[in-house]
């Protein structure tokens, strides 16, 4: 098979993608966590942490979803495989969920139920989807490396 030469910033983008890619995940289970405590108990202080949670999930998601857009679509258009590409659509329209999430969680404590949870839900497991559809190729990072 013949191996395409790495380039040399390579390294220093998987390890940062690496890194930064599984943080958002666990902020976002974090802020359903809450919500669900939220929905059980109507102590507001889960809301706000739910709402700082989802937020700080977001932040986080940015650097990781820019690396996975260079690699699925502009840089390894030929390596990409559909389950990069459905793994790429599936964390976009959870972050878009998560978008929305937090302007619910802008509204009053208690407005933010039943749809905040219903959200958070729905991102995790957007997420989930993904990942595994990404884990099923037995690529770690998404594509294929040589």
């Amino acid at each position: 098979m013949n191996a395409l030469p790495r380039p040399r910033g390579s390294v220093f983008v998987d390890a940062v993608y690496g890194l930064l890619n599984p943080l958002p995940f666990g902020f976002f289970v974090a802020a359903l966590i809450f919500d669900i405590l939220y929905a059980r108990t109507a102590d507001v202080q889960w809301n706000n942490g739910a709402a700082w949670l989802n937020a700080f999930g977001l932040v986080l998601a940015i650097v990781p979803r820019l690396i996975n857009l260079a690699r699925v679509w502009i840089t390894a258009r030929v390596r990409a495989t559909s389950a990069d590409k459905a793994g790429f659509w599936l964390y976009l329209v959870a972050i878009v969920v998560a978008i929305v999430n937090a302007f619910v969680h802008s509204r009053d404590a208690y407005a933010v139920v039943p749809a905040g949870v219903w959200l958070s839900a729905c991102t995790v497991i957007l997420l989930s989807i993904g990942q595994v559809a990404m884990a099923v190729t037995g690529k770690r990072g998404g594509l294929d490396r040589e």
